[in-house]
């Protein structure tokens, strides 16, 4: 009797831990920022599985859980440009998966991990290539914002059938070949020099026409003075800076005698 009592107890706790692993296996809970794939004896099932509980048959279902939260991943890129030059770029990509479509990317893609390596990564060196090629390298560096416009546009259109939302793109870094940054360094030493060409022309002209201005003004002067300059007026100057004295001595052929002139004084 006590052996028949052990071994029903023993059955009915492993009924029970069977029951429990059914019962336990028999829903699944999506928390916020998640979506599900429920996979029945290997079979997607469709029907994305949003947030909160849901139940699902035991034993032969699994859900494969997606983050549907904003993913950031960089990505480098290269390119030629319109004029045949090659251009490097690294673009930082900030999306996530469309609800909608979890489903379809279960069944194409599998994991996160394939999704950035067999779309986002070949689309974004495609995109690039786009926006890359309808603009020379000056033009890709001077008009950054052009460039990266044109590259979110074709990269938003090639994922967004594969249910990726890009939200937003930054260029980390872009860079040229060696020999377009020796050319742009040779021609802004070329335009320095020219700027300095053209300073030292103004500075040349500026004070020649300040020479021929103050020769002018020398001539005008002359003239003026030889205009007004009459005997009477120089005879006029002369008494004005006379101060009053006579020369004590007078020399030369007929010399007039020593006079005195100061008075209290005797020749």
């Amino acid at each position: 009797m006590k052996s028949q009592t052990n071994w029903q107890t023993t059955a009915l706790l492993f009924l029970a831990a069977i029951a429990l692993l059914i019962g336990l296996s028999a829903y699944v809970v999506i928390n916020p920022g998640e979506a599900g794939v429920l996979s029945i004896l290997g079979k997607a099932r469709d029907g994305v599985l949003l947030e909160g509980i849901h139940l699902k048959p035991p034993l032969i279902s699994r859900v494969d859980m997606y983050d549907l939260t904003v993913q950031k991943f960089e990505v480098p890129a290269q390119s030629s440009t319109k004029d045949l030059q090659q251009l490097t770029a690294s673009f930082a990509i900030n999306f996530r998966l469309d609800p909608v479509q979890v489903v379809n990317i279960r069944r194409t893609q599998g994991s996160l991990q394939n999704i950035v390596s067999k779309i986002i990564a070949p689309q974004t060196q495609e995109s690039f290539k786009v926006a890359a090629a309808r603009r020379t390298v000056e033009e890709a560096i001077t008009k950054r914002d052009e460039l990266k416009q044109d590259f979110d546009v074709a990269l938003g259109e090639r994922l967004q059938k594969y249910g990726i939302i890009v939200l937003d793109t930054s260029v980390v870094d872009l860079t040229f070949s060696t020999e377009f940054s020796k050319a742009v360094e040779e021609k802004q030493i070329a335009e320095q020099r020219a700027q300095r060409a053209v300073y030292i022309a103004q500075e040349a002209e500026q004070e020649a026409e300040a020479n021929v201005n103050r020769a002018k003004g020398q001539a005008e002067a002359q003239r003026l003075l030889r205009e007004t300059l009459t005997p009477e007026l120089l005879q006029k100057q002369a008494i004005d800076k006379w101060d009053g004295k006579f020369p004590q001595v007078m020399g030369g052929n007929g010399a007039l005698p020593f006079i005195n002139l100061e008075p209290g004084k005797s020749s």
